[in-house]
């Protein structure tokens, strides 16, 4: 499989593609199939969804707050969600139609029953979304699988990306891929800041380093690949005028199909180049300069707040805890909150930690709430 020999760097003249075909579906198993179908045509090595348990993600507020949008499927969220989630014998039949079609099958563990999940059904490889980058008991768990990991680092610091290193190294975990990303949807030029790949290379030489882009166009794609990234992943639609957040930012399918052309003309063994090199060979305007611009330390951008907010994991009570408990590991839950709580990376850090208020089961507890 061409993903485990990048990762286990036995080749360095290919690029692995993944089409993340997310929920981009609209809960629909026959749109899930041509889209598969559509990818392996444009040159895909990879389809990928997003698999989750709901009560697993999410806090039953966050489930049950009123969704008032015009890409809704439900009237709460939480049917929004489980209007688009497919059940396993659905991912079972995907799975099933995507090696009939000899192409990679995988999707994103949105929580840890859906690790499980994806490990019983064998896939090639799990995806860890940014969502879930600071979520540190999963790719705890994640690590010990034996499954190879492609972990993405949008709406994270570099601190954190240290903390994901460090916790695969001491769980012997080789086969792993970074993905530098921004929780855009879409991201803005002057924000994608490419020149992190070359820091991500650098600072942990040992892993490959790949790129999850949400720009509009394919250039901005094409130069992370100049810049050394081995994996790509882009978000994959039939029609971007579809309902849902998440098509304006795919590529459609003649979109993918030239970028992958362009990847393929590459001398990719003559890598990385310049940001000077890469805009002259690829005719850059200023959307590409702009992308290519170095915009210091990696850090949470003010472009993916709105993500962070929407979408990023707190920490929560797993049962009821009373005023005075000093929490344990067991007392806590890392979940889509709502309202938000300590961010997710807190986990290990208020253990032993005292309540300073009583927390019912599946609230947020926030940082007012334990005597730090």
């Amino acid at each position: 499989m061409m993903l485990v020999d990048i990762l286990e760097k036995k080749i360095d003249d290919s690029v692995y593609i993944i089409a993340e075909i997310g929920q981009n579906h609209q809960g629909c198993l026959e749109l899930a199939k041509r889209m598969i179908l559509k990818a392996k045509e444009a040159g895909c090595h990879c389809v990928k969804f997003q698999k989750s348990d709901l009560p697993a993600k999410f806090t039953r507020s966050a489930l049950a707050r009123e969704y008032v949008s015009e890409n809704a499927w439900g009237k709460t969220y939480g049917e929004h969600k489980e209007y688009l989630e497919f059940s396993r014998d659905q991912y079972q039949e995907l799975q099933a139609y995507s090696r009939q079609l000899n192409v990679d099958f995988t999707a994103s563990a949105m929580d840890e029953l859906s690790l499980d999940f994806l490990a019983d059904l064998k896939v090639p490889f799990i995806k860890i979304g940014s969502g879930d980058a600071n979520n540190f008991p999963l790719l705890k768990k994640a690590a010990g699988l034996g499954v190879p990991l492609v972990i993405s680092t949008g709406m994270q610091t570099i601190q954190t990306v240290e903390k994901i290193v460090k916790i695969m190294a001491e769980a012997g975990k080789l086969d792993y891929a970074l993905m530098h990303c921004v929780s855009a949807y879409p991201t803005p030029p002057k924000d994608c800041n490419l020149r992190l790949i070359s820091m991500l290379k650098n600072r942990f030489p040992n892993v490959v380093i790949g790129y999850s882009g949400h720009e509009l166009g394919v250039a901005i794609t094409q130069a992370a690949v100049l810049l050394g990234a081995r994996i790509v992943e882009r978000h994959f639609t039939l029609d971007k005028n579809q309902k849902g957040s998440d098509h304006r930012c795919s590529l459609e399918t003649h979109e993918f199909k030239s970028l992958i052309a362009a990847i393929q003309r590459f001398k990719l063994t003559k890598l990385p180049f310049d940001p000077d090199a890469i805009i002259s060979m690829l005719g850059g305007d200023q959307e590409l300069a702009e992308a290519l611009q170095y915009n210091g330390e990696k850090k949470v951008l003010a472009c993916e707040l709105p993500c962070r907010n929407k979408l990023g994991k707190s920490i929560v009570a797993a049962r009821t805890l009373r005023k005075g408990l000093k929490l344990q590991l067991t007392d806590l839950a890392i979940k889509v909150s709502e309202p938000n709580g300590l961010p997710a990376e807190a986990y290990f850090d208020i253990v032993g930690k005292e309540l300073t208020d009583t927390v019912y089961e599946d609230e947020p507890i926030a940082g007012n709430m334990v005597k730090l």
